[in-house]
């Protein structure tokens, strides 16, 4: 049996299910190939809880995590309202291929619109085809403002 349900904090189960699939993702190479720090495994679902900005979906499977979408709201200056950046996805390898993404995807969007968002944004590796097809399937594409400019592209600067 598949559910997926909206990310409940308060709840025990849906934070070790974050952590457990957040670090399935970071073993993948698409996720960096390397285990979550000791430090995020004990610290990432407290700062989730206080951040009222966060939403997040999971699925369940027969009762086990099987994926999960976390998302931010942020802000469009251009349009004067909120936007909902999908920051992780993730549908762990034994249960690719169900359909688990879009059932999650849809419940993110149902999110963006009730907190009247005028976009979803998201970025992807542009070496990882699988998830550009799934991003693609659901009406995603390249950001540009004008095609002679180009697409925008994402950049970073690490801190710490």
């Amino acid at each position: 049996m598949e559910e997926i349900v909206r990310v409940d904090l308060t709840q025990n189960s849906h934070g070790l299910a974050i952590l457990k699939l957040l670090n399935d993702y970071a073993l993948d190479p698409m996720g960096g190939g390397a285990p979550l720090s000791e430090f995020v495994l004990a610290n990432l679902v407290g700062r989730l809880r206080d951040r009222p900005t966060f939403h997040g979906v999971l699925a369940f499977v027969d009762g086990q995590p099987a994926g999960l979408i976390n998302c931010f709201e942020g802000f469009s200056t251009f349009a004067a309202q909120s936007l909902l950046n999908i920051h992780d996805v993730v549908v762990s390898k034994e249960y690719r291929g169900r359909g688990l993404f879009k059932k999650m995807y849809w419940e993110v969007e149902t999110i963006a619109e009730n907190i009247g968002a005028c976009k979803l944004t998201l970025e992807v590796l542009e070496g990882n085809a699988v998830a550009q097809s799934a991003y693609r399937s659901v009406g995603f594409s390249g950001y540009e403002l004008d095609p002679e400019i180009g697409q925008a592209l994402f950049w970073q600067k690490k801190l710490a």
